[in-house]
């Protein structure tokens, strides 16, 4: 089909080169016309579709869609009249003369620096949009908005490394090529018979370019706007909605009862882990396996699948699919909204000031307190987070530096060091928070599988050709051992483990290597381990074809350490372990992700605020900086 498209387009340049270019109508002019344009330009798209359009295939198309046969059609059309254009002009049948200076030639240079601008503006908006969604996939409004208004101190190198080689220079690339043909002070001519003809003058090639910075802009912003749901940014801040009021449970007045013995609790967040990476059979995308230990491992815990099968996983809902959105939902009960024009997540103090945390509520039942990156907590507003919801300690890539155990000062791998390092140190953390005599909630973040790629520490396997497909089996493999040593440490038998993807992945470019459809609907892998004897016993009917969001985590992991809910509802979020409806399963999953986009003042005043609640508190000196009797390394 491809084959066919491609000879098309040659055909029809050729009959126009034959028609309007060709000077001599001989036979053996004819012919060279014809077989030079019939075989370099099919060729040369073809090139284009596999080089530029990243097509795999151009003799087995059986997988190809309308949609790409169009584009590539529209390649071939434009890469065909180049390429005559170039013969044309080889040929000295089209050629360029200078032109005269125009009349008023401050303006016509001023206006030509305005549509310089303007094709920048459109430029940096379209390639920033195709840029952002092969990158991140369809982010929505409000992760837009956070993102740009939070700490990116701490991101990984290649990030910036694609996005300088992706938007930043086909922007450069784009407005330079722009800038020479608007400058130049050229008409272009037919030559034919000795005969001058001007075709494209350079007044007229002002107009062009003018009117093309501007349907540039136009469509690039146009493309922006649908591309990362800017919609949803209008509905934050103009249209209000008292969903949120009218749904939401305070965790700070509700009635919640912990046992006396109170029971201990690790919460994994897995980078990007979804079911999708199960092969078929087992309810995932892949033709195998990518993650067999976890498979396994499932058999001892509990999983809250959206279908009737056993792995599932929750909906994505408004506010729930970046990683710190994912622990304000898990922590809080509440999704991540933009913030009102007079707040701001990256402030020390001030995050969400008015919601209260399973952190807290655990530093009130005198809980011992752990979270740890590899990374650092800087990144996203992590820091502030944690240090303004509970008494943790909070252990990231600077921590760990500062103790220096790190193999050397400069030692900076990934986002700051390996999945391997992380799982050492949290071994040595969970046995120095047993050895208090408390109990213990420790949280973590795995980072191997973050995009761009995932990493792979040097020395282990690679069963699979693509690279992230190998990080996600590794990544797998090492959860797995390092829950297999939890299992042995004399605290297991009184602590339950939970472990969940954090998000649904951004790594596009493994989704479209192996072929995912649309209408396969991807979710964040869960399991719950070791729950509380109350709970641990769960009927299946209430595990199964559950709709359900990262914010019913919130009340679900305080009944699985033991806590009883009056109400079974803390936040937004209901306890799955109760069988009560969510607030997805009371009503449609898009009608509550429309209302929870829209504004909401009960949000703004009361949670980002704080009004009428606890004032935001400093705790600088329990945290980042905070000491052990013992150290964490002993």
């Amino acid at each position: 089909m491809f084959i066919a498209i491609a000879l098309i387009c040659a055909a029809v340049v050729t009959l126009a080169d034959l028609i309007w270019i060709t000077k001599e109508k001989t036979a053996k002019e004819v012919i060279r016309v014809i077989l030079r344009n019939m075989t370099s330009i099919p060729l040369l798209c073809i090139a284009v579709q596999k080089n530029v359009l990243h097509y795999a295939h151009f003799i087995d198309t059986k997988r190809y869609h309308t949609h790409q046969y169009i584009v590539f059609l529209v390649t071939a059309l434009i890469v065909s009249v180049v390429i005559e254009l170039f013969f044309a002009i080889v040929n000295e049948k089209i050629g360029f003369r200078k032109c005269e200076e125009p009349k008023h030639k401050k303006r016509t240079v001023a206006l030509k620096i305005v549509a310089v601008i303007v094709f920048f503006l459109g430029c940096a908006a379209f390639f920033g949009t195709v840029w952002g969604l092969e990158a991140f996939g369809h982010v929505t409004g409000d992760q837009l908005i956070i993102n740009l208004t939070s700490p990116t101190e701490g991101t990984e190198r290649s990030v910036y490394i694609d996005g300088f080689e992706g938007p930043v220079f086909n922007t450069l690339l784009a407005t330079v090529l722009f800038s020479v043909i608007i400058f130049a002070k050229v008409n272009v001519v037919y030559i034919i018979k000795d005969k001058i003809k001007v075709i494209f003058s350079e007044h007229f090639k002002r107009i062009v370019c003018a009117l093309l910075a501007v349907v540039c802009l136009v469509s690039g912003v146009a493309y922006g706007y649908k591309g990362f749901r800017l919609q949803q940014v209008y509905n934050a801040y103009v249209v209000k909605s008292s969903f949120i009021e009218d749904n939401y449970v305070n965790p700070k007045t509700a009635k919640i009862t912990f046992p006396e013995k109170k029971r201990n609790l690790i919460h994994i967040y897995l980078e990007s882990m979804e079911v999708s990476y199960l092969s078929k059979d087992l309810g995932g995308f892949m033709d195998e396996n990518l993650m067999p230990k976890l498979t396994k491992l499932s058999e001892q815990g509990i999983i809250f699948s959206d279908s009737d099968r056993k792995f599932g996983g929750p909906y994505e809902g408004t506010g729930t699919s970046w990683s710190i959105a994912s622990m304000v939902n898990q922590t809080m009960g509440i999704p991540m909204k933009a913030p009102g024009m007079h707040n701001a997540y990256g402030a020390d103090g001030n995050f969400l000031p008015g919601a209260y945390s399973l952190g807290e509520m655990l530093e009130k039942e005198g809980y011992e307190q752990s979270v740890m990156f590899g990374s650092s907590a800087q990144f996203g507003g992590l820091e502030y987070l944690y240090k303004c919801h509970g008494n943790w300690t909070i252990m990231d890539y600077y921590y760990i530096k500062s103790r220096g155990k790190l193999p050397k000062p400069d030692y900076k791998v990934w986002w700051g060091f390996e999945d391997d390092k992380l799982y050492k140190f949290a071994k040595e953390e969970l046995t120095r928070m047993y050895n208090t005599g408390k109990p213990f909630n420790f949280t973590m973040e795995t980072a191997d599988t973050h995009r761009p790629g995932g990493y792979i520490t040097p020395g282990k396997k690679k069963p699979y050709e693509n690279h992230y497909a190998s990080a996600i089996w590794n990544s797998d493999k090492d959860v797995c051992e390092f829950i297999e040593w939890i299992m042995e440490q004399p605290f297991y038998e009184n602590t339950t483990i939970v472990l969940i993807g954090d998000h649904q992945s951004m790594e596009t470019k493994f989704f479209k290597e192996y072929g995912f459809t649309k209408d396969y609907e991807r979710k964040q892998f869960n399991l719950i381990l070791n729950p509380d004897p109350s709970v641990a016993n769960i009927d299946e009917k209430l595990t199964r074809n559950r709709k359900w969001a990262n914010w019913d985590l919130y009340p679900t992991i305080i009944s699985s350490i033991g806590g009883k809910i009056e109400g079974e509802r803390l936040g937004i979020g209901t306890n799955l372990f109760s069988g009560k409806k969510t607030i997805f399963e009371e009503s449609d999953v898009d009608a509550v992700n429309d209302e929870l986009e829209k504004g909401s003042d009960f949000y703004n005043e009361t949670i980002l605020g704080g009004k009428g609640m606890q004032a935001a508190r400093s705790r600088n000196n329990k945290h980042v900086a905070k000491d052990h009797t013992q150290s964490p390394d002993k």
